[in-house]
């Protein structure tokens, strides 16, 4: 991997999370609505107004709005909440951990349930396992996320109900450590359970359809005349030849996560960063709506650029491209 190559990577990323920012505060500003309307109560009197107005940087043009906006998103000071008055920072800083928890566990899950199929369906080829992984891989991959969570909701917590309907925790909370925890893995369990439900064929039909492939290589016909082992010949040989793209998908695969949690978080009423979101564009509150945006911008070309950088250091193939460029 040459300094060109990853110079070049580095400054696509840096363009495209330009393009992101420009976009992100012109978006909000041709909207239809008014966001004056939701900060500023029509009795408010005139100089309260004029306050609000400055407070918020409402009383400047339009290109000093926009280098203020980009300082505040460089500086990660993303101002006041037009809804609820308090730092945005603060606001997202409180609902992250239940995204990021809900993200990693999914992904986990899915990821590894997926590659542990795909792996036994390319060995066992043409056997009752194989076919049942790919029916189960095309029909999770088919329907629509929304449908399986309303579902699941109505399965396993209305006609069974085994599960908490609605929250990211019961109202009163529990009071004691364990039962808070407890509580708050219930509440969890059935949304992470529905994307792992709906990643887990995806991963495994990609993984099947690698570890067929390489499964057919000669350096594995060569490891088996050796005298190797069945499953050092599948996880030491076939599945390290595959794993450089596996990482690949599962770097890119985080922003698929973090923009579907905007519609987990709203179906399952979960209190994180997806249904803060959905609460600023709906309520036109442009600092906490663009500070979201721009976060999930920021982890998706990070994520993008990360993949890359890992593709180059594990294939040699890609070092010999960026040496000869």
């Amino acid at each position: 991997m040459s300094r060109s190559w990853l110079i070049r990577r580095i400054l696509s990323s840096l363009a495209v999370l330009a393009a992101v920012l420009v976009l992100n505060f012109l978006l909000f500003r041709i909207m239809p609505g008014d966001a004056v309307s939701t900060i500023i109560d029509p009795n408010f009197s005139p100089e309260a107004k004029a306050r609000l107005r400055e407070l918020y940087g409402l009383d400047k043009p339009m290109l000093e709005q926009f280098f203020i906006y980009i300082k505040q998103m460089l500086t990660f000071s993303f101002g006041l909440s037009f809804l609820s008055r308090k730092p945005v920072w603060d606001e997202l800083f409180s609902r992250l951990p239940s995204t990021l928890i809900l993200m990693s566990l999914s992904m986990i899950f899915s990821a590894a349930l997926g590659i542990w199929l795909g792996i036994k369906a390319a060995v066992k080829r043409g056997t009752l396992l194989e076919r049942a992984v790919l029916r189960l891989g095309a029909v999770t991959a088919s329907f629509p996320g929304f449908f399986v969570q309303l579902v699941l909701i109505m399965l396993f917590a209305r006609i069974f109900p085994i599960f908490p309907l609605r929250g990211t925790l019961s109202v009163p909370p529990p009071t004691g450590i364990f039962a808070y925890l407890c509580d708050y893995a219930m509440h969890m369990a059935l949304p992470v359970f529905s994307l792992t439900l709906m990643g887990f064929g995806g991963w495994a039909l990609f993984v099947r359809n690698m570890m067929v492939r390489a499964l057919s290589e000669d350096y594995i016909i060569m490891a088996r005349a050796r005298g190797l082992s069945e499953s050092r010949v599948i996880y030491g040989h076939a599945f390290r030849a595959i794993l450089p793209p596996i990482l690949t998908i599962l770097l890119m695969s985080v922003p698929g996560l973090v923009s579907g949690a905007v519609i987990t978080e709203t179906v399952f009423s979960l209190y994180g960063v997806g249904t803060f979101l959905l609460e600023a564009v709906s309520g036109h509150d442009y600092p906490s709506a663009g500070a979201a945006f721009y976060l999930l911008a920021l982890i998706t070309v990070v994520c993008n650029l990360l993949a890359d950088i890992v593709y180059g250091m594990v294939d040699p193939r890609v070092r010999i491209e960026g040496r000869n460029q």
